[in-house]
């Protein structure tokens, strides 16, 4: 039984999406996958790059994201993924969102203490090309792998990453050497964003304070310049829940959307880095969003024509699910659950059950499946698992789902029918147009 097909079904029972796997069930979602496969190309090529995600609720951008990070990670990439919070994540403050950037990096083959890890590969690389070039026999072979590393350091300065990213990454690399592994993970944290470091251990590369919201750009682009370092095609980060912001104070949701702009405008500078942020159609299109800042409006505006619209404007559309894609992904679930007797399970959750429950749900929505998918996807796993779990063979009732099942009158949320009818929780009434906000320093 595969640990991977035992994780999506746990995701599915929580009603959360997967983190792998996704690939097993996934369908009609070529063309948005093909466009996030070109960014990651040209990315590979040295570009940077920006792509949004729109959809309504339930259209599954959080699925379509950890997709993308999927897919960037078997592109030999790095990846973070962020979800915007007032009460944990707060966009307008990016020296949080820094923070929460780098100490979510992950790859393939490191899920935590990744930033440690990245400079640490770095530096290995360094020693495997000297000891090719002298041999790692050599008398002085710690010191050249030093002075090569310092040059290297004075490589990225070219690239404007800033004096104090350079001094903390010297002074790990002498910690490290020395045997100060608390000092060496202490530098790390400092500069993951990590705030209350002490001041013993900030000493030790001639640093004072923590990093800004003004001096965190230049910081990431640093980060960017290790991931490459260390062997990676580059970076992805997913922003989640952009529409967040709109639940602000006016001063900070527009400081939110200029940060925004900001990101935006600089991106080109971040080669190797591909932006995925995901928002609502209300978040792009509302005077209190997007819309409401003419200068980002303008960058990242959505166009259609004829009702045809292209997945390589900055705004990727993703279409919420009807009867028929609802329908196929619960065939893929079926194909895919882990049983003992999968005769049986095709037997009694057939097509025609499929079908019906599809119908029930569609009917009972009028057609407005995008709210549901999850709380669908959930009931349906329940079913698969009551047929493996009572099927008889110890005396007892055997569950038979066309005898047993009673579609609920509702499977939403308080908070899903809320969304379904349209009833968005209130904002601040000002309306963003002609609201002036500085500049922020990112």
């Amino acid at each position: 039984m595969s640990t991977e097909t035992e994780h999506i079904f746990e995701r599915l029972r929580s009603g959360t999406v997967p983190e792998k796997g996704l690939d097993k069930f996934a369908v009609g979602i070529d063309k948005p996958i093909a466009e996030i496969r070109r960014q990651l190309d040209l990315a590979k090529s040295g570009e940077g790059c920006f792509k949004f995600l729109r959809g309504g609720y339930g259209c599954g951008k959080t699925f379509m994201s950890q997709y993308t990070l999927l897919e960037a990670m078997n592109a030999n990439f790095a990846v973070s993924f962020v979800v915007v919070s007032p009460n944990d994540t707060q966009f307008h403050k990016f020296d949080d969102v820094y923070h929460k950037i780098v100490s979510n990096l992950r790859t393939s083959m490191a899920e935590s203490g990744t930033l440690e890890f990245m400079i640490d590969r770095w530096i290995s690389r360094i020693e495997d090309r000297l000891a090719e070039e002298i041999g790692d026999n050599a008398e002085d072979f710690d010191e050249r792998v030093k002075l090569r590393f310092e040059s290297e350091l004075d490589e990225l300065t070219k690239e404007s990453t800033g004096n104090e990213f350079i001094a903390v990454l010297k002074a790990y690399f002498d910690a490290k050497q020395a045997g100060e592994y608390s000092t060496a993970s202490g530098l790390v944290a400092w500069l993951s964003g990590s705030k209350n470091i002490a001041s013993a251990i900030k000493s030790k590369a001639g640093i004072k304070g923590e990093i800004s919201s003004a001096s965190a750009m230049t910081f990431l682009k640093g980060i960017v310049s290790i991931v490459k370092r260390a062997g990676y095609s580059g970076l992805v980060v997913v922003i989640d829940e952009l529409e967040t912001i709109l639940r602000t104070r006016t001063d900070v949701r527009q400081k939110s959307l200029n940060g925004l702009r900001q990101i935006i405008d600089a991106a080109k500078d971040f080669r190797g880095m591909v932006w995925v942020f995901t928002g609502t159609p209300e978040f792009f299109d509302s005077r209190k969003g997007v819309a409401g800042l003419e200068p980002l409006h303008d960058r990242i505006k959505f166009a259609t024509s004829g009702g045809f619209t292209s997945p390589k404007q900055p705004q990727l559309e993703l279409k919420p699910f009807d009867k028929d894609r609802l329908r196929q992904v619960a065939l893929r679930l079926r194909e895919i659950f882990p049983s003992k007797d999968k005769e049986r399970v095709y037997r009694l959750v057939d097509d025609f059950f499929i079908d019906s429950l599809t119908a029930m749900v569609t009917s009972g929505l009028r057609g407005d499946v995008g709210v549901i998918p999850r709380q669908f996807l959930r009931e349906l796993v329940t079913v698969l698992d009551l047929v493996e779990e009572f099927d008889g063979s110890d005396g007892g009732e055997a569950y038979i789902p066309k005898d047993r099942y009673n579609f609920p009158a509702t499977i939403l949320s308080e908070d899903d029918e809320r969304l379904r009818s349209g009833v968005q929780e209130a904002v601040d009434s000002d309306e963003a147009a002609g609201y002036q906000v500085e500049q922020l320093e990112w």
